[in-house]
């Protein structure tokens, strides 16, 4: 669904720009407290969870490269806006869909650089919104399991590929370069994108269903689910000699405190990051090669409505990487999985130091806060 330069004029454009840097801006304080955490047993989730923001970056990259036929002509692929926000949080998927389009644009010639805004506030934002509401409200109705995680996962995943579609259709109405009945648009934007939706949520599903199997605590949208730990005394000490034996005490939560993470939970998070960037890998620099050749939802609407009559040539159309081939490199099974290997180091590269430094910056003000409510001066990071 990556609009293209020249399908939507200029003011919109500016105008959706300006959406986009305010919901990045604001993104950006709301993923320093998600990768904080909230609380003892938030913030040591996040200290496991906020190094795979970069990955889950880098794993749209690569499962978005992968168009699935849907229809006769017709092909779809991830959008990922569902995916991000329930693996790492809503403000840190905002960004994450951010990184993967911006590094699209200006590296691979795919989605305008002036549509840029347009992506954003469509795939990024409009997805993103919808489908961590719609999760959040089933999590809230359905039974406290894991399944429920994937369930409603799947249904957040669906809604938010047609919500996007009316999104671009609604843009559309306001700043469509061609004149074609906003009828036919909503109507073929939604229907290709109600199909398109299932292969997302199959998609989203699959993957959060894996992670949930393996580390439960490193999925955002699970957070909450497991019961807390209880201590109790032991069942075996009697009562004191002469003493009348005392009735059963009440379990006492355990203290908030958490435990520095082990080594073998450490080595777990290694191992499921590892896996994470090997599937990415594998997707972009194997798997894409045999994608569907067939346009995406939007490409086909265009090509079939005239929506595309005043495209207009990509800026970065002379990219070494267009097109997700590496330029001079004839072979195109080669050309392709080095252009997504390319790819996918490079939205790793830039998501993870994105989620690095905001990490950093919310430790080093808590720290100055709890210096200031010490009665200390803080020190200067």
């Amino acid at each position: 669904m990556h609009v293209p330069d020249g399908f939507i004029n200029a003011p919109v454009s500016a105008a959706t720009g300006v959406v986009a840097a305010v919901a990045v801006a604001v993104s950006l304080r709301g993923a320093r407290r998600e990768l904080a955490g909230a609380g003892p047993v938030g913030a040591a989730a996040a200290e496991r969870t906020a190094p795979l923001a970069g990955l889950v970056a880098a794993f749209i990259f690569a499962v978005q490269m992968l168009n699935f036929p849907v229809a006769a002509g017709t092909s779809g692929h991830l959008l990922g806006g569902a995916l991000a926000a329930i693996l790492v949080g809503p403000y840190t998927g905002v960004l994450c869909v951010s990184v993967v389009l911006l590094m699209q644009g200006v590296l691979f010639a795919d989605g305008g650089l002036t549509a840029l805004g347009v992506n954003i506030t469509d795939m990024a934002i409009v997805t993103t919104v919808v489908a961590y509401g719609l999760f959040r409200g089933l999590v809230k109705v359905l039974p406290r399991r894991r399944r429920s995680v994937t369930v409603a996962s799947f249904v957040a995943a669906l809604l938010s590929v047609p919500a996007a579609a009316v999104a671009f259709t609604a843009l559309y109405a306001l700043g469509g370069t061609a004149d074609v009945p906003l009828g036919k648009v909503f109507t073929a934007m939604v229907g290709v994108h109600l199909l398109i939706g299932i292969g997302e949520a199959a998609i989203t599903a699959l993957t959060v269903g894996a992670v949930i199997a393996v580390r439960p605590d490193l999925v955002y949208g699970a957070r909450g689910l497991t019961k807390p730990l209880e201590l109790r005394t032991s069942p075996l000490a009697g009562p004191a000699d002469g003493a009348a034996p005392a009735a059963e005490p009440a379990p006492v939560p355990a203290a908030p405190t958490p435990a520095p993470a082990s080594a073998p939970a450490r080595s777990s998070v290694r191992r499921v990051w590892l896996a994470g960037l090997a599937a990415a890998l594998v997707c972009a620099g194997g798997v894409s090669y045999y994608a569907s050749a067939s346009p995406d939802g939007l490409e086909k609407v265009a090509q079939d409505h005239g929506i595309d009559r005043k495209a207009e040539d990509h800026a970065a159309k002379d990219s070494p990487l267009a097109d997700y081939s590496v330029k001079d490199i004839t072979d195109p099974r080669l050309s392709g999985g080095l252009a997504g290997v390319i790819g996918v180091g490079a939205t790793l590269a830039v998501g993870t130091g994105v989620f690095v430094v905001l990490r950093r910056r919310r430790s080093a003000t808590t720290a100055e806060r709890s210096d200031a409510g010490a009665g200390r001066p803080s020190e200067s990071v």
